[in-house]
């Protein structure tokens, strides 16, 4: 029996799949590997597979990871060019290899946050974000599990903020922890429209770059 993990890329049309579909897409495209994918007891047996960070709907990532478990001894050699056949478009399998780290490991994330401005950028906007962003303390509203709104202070869980400004845009090379708990890179325009409400941009878009150790290396 071997534990098997994915790395996957999730783009353009399939940065809109749910969670729940991007798991039965995987579902039905595993048969033409020709693994046997480990199941749970019970009366409703189900494949045993997890898609670790799972993206909020509408964003990209070069990085995504999913777990899974197979009944035969295997290094994964292979399976991705085998699930590549018959991915939708948007996603495509790097790699597959022996999942030997374990997930509690991944401390970061790296991601790339655009800031669109319709009418351009605001003059001064690159300057006054980076200091923002450089506050000991950033409260924001989260809505919780329960779907309440709570106050989150952010600032602990942003690791660092790099802004370059293009025409109509400012990207943001930002690092923000994982996981316990994990900061969604869209909550920086929380932070801007609280603090910042003149340069709210008119839309974001964020696409995950790498997954990161404690170590800052990659995650695998």
């Amino acid at each position: 029996m071997s534990k098997l993990r994915l790395l996957f890329v999730k783009e353009a049309q399939a940065s809109y799949i749910s969670h729940l579909d991007l798991i039965r897409t995987f579902q039905r495209a595993f048969p033409r590997t020709e693994l046997e994918i480990k199941h749970t007891q019970g009366y409703h047996p189900h494949p045993i597979m997890s898609i670790v960070l799972p993206l909020p709907v509408g964003q990209s990532s070069d990085c995504e990871l999913l777990d899974f478990e197979v009944t035969q001894d295997t290094d994964g050699a292979g399976i991705a060019e085998k699930l590549n056949t018959g991915m939708p478009m948007g996603l495509r399998v790097l790699d597959c290899y022996s999942a030997v780290r374990p997930i509690r490991e991944l401390a970061d994330l790296r991601a790339e946050v655009e800031l669109e401005y319709d009418g351009g950028v605001p003059a001064g906007a690159v300057h006054a974000l980076q200091e923002l962003f450089a506050r000991p303390e950033l409260v924001i509203q989260k809505r919780t599990k329960r779907k309440d709104l709570a106050d989150v202070d952010i600032a602990p869980m942003l690791r660092s903020v790099a802004l370059t400004e293009g025409e109509g845009v400012i990207r943001a090379d930002v690092i923000v922890q994982a996981q316990n708990p994990g900061l969604n890179p869209q909550l920086l325009g929380k932070a801007i429209e609280r603090y910042l409400p003149e340069l709210t941009p008119d839309f974001i878009r964020v696409r995950r770059k790498a997954v990161l150790d404690a170590n800052g290396d990659d995650f695998r």
